[in-house]
């Protein structure tokens, strides 16, 4: 009987049940994917000693004892959001507390921003190339849309940078 419960729930909440297999898939791609791309990636976060960045992750986190859970949560979110996704550090910022997103705290999606490890501009390139081709856009309108409040939302650095690499 317990089986034809579960059946039942899964079958009534099928949207919820996709979103849950998305997401899990998309965290278990990010920390699988992830890891050897964070050796070449640039911090946004300077202030890192170099000793740090050399251990691993778990490392890094019990020196962090004292960091709620909900924190760490919106960080490995945030990781996923910009490897897998490639938005911008905004648009990170913006999935995180939305309420179609992670529901996060402002203060938990900050720690999670300031946290993460993403190279903004090679998320701007990615971006960048797919507006290239798949939208068939100029340097122009692809520029546009990256720093659009309602595109990319990158900096205008970032975007600059997307446009300068666009045919590399």
């Amino acid at each position: 009987m317990a089986d034809k419960k579960q059946s039942n729930w899964f079958g009534r909440h099928k949207i919820l049940t996709v979103i849950g297999v998305i997401v899990l898939l998309a965290i278990i791609g990010g920390a699988a994917g992830g890891g050897n791309k964070s050796n070449t990636t640039t911090s946004s976060n300077t202030t890192a000693s170099t000793s740090d960045k050399t251990q691993p992750a778990a490392a890094q986190e019990a020196k962090q004892p004292d960091v709620p859970a909900e924190y760490k949560s919106a960080l490995a979110q945030a990781k996923t959001y910009s490897s897998s996704l490639h938005l911008s550090k905004q648009g990170v910022y913006d999935q995180l507390v939305s309420e179609y997103g992670g529901k996060f705290t402002a203060p938990a999606a900050q720690y999670a921003i300031d946290n993460v490890q993403a190279d903004w501009n090679a998320n701007a390139l990615a971006q960048g190339k797919t507006y290239q081709n798949d939208l068939h856009l100029s340097p122009a309108g692809v520029r546009d849309q990256l720093v659009s409040e309602n595109g990319g939302k990158f900096t205008a650095s970032e975007a600059d940078y997307a446009i300068a690499h666009l045919n590399d």
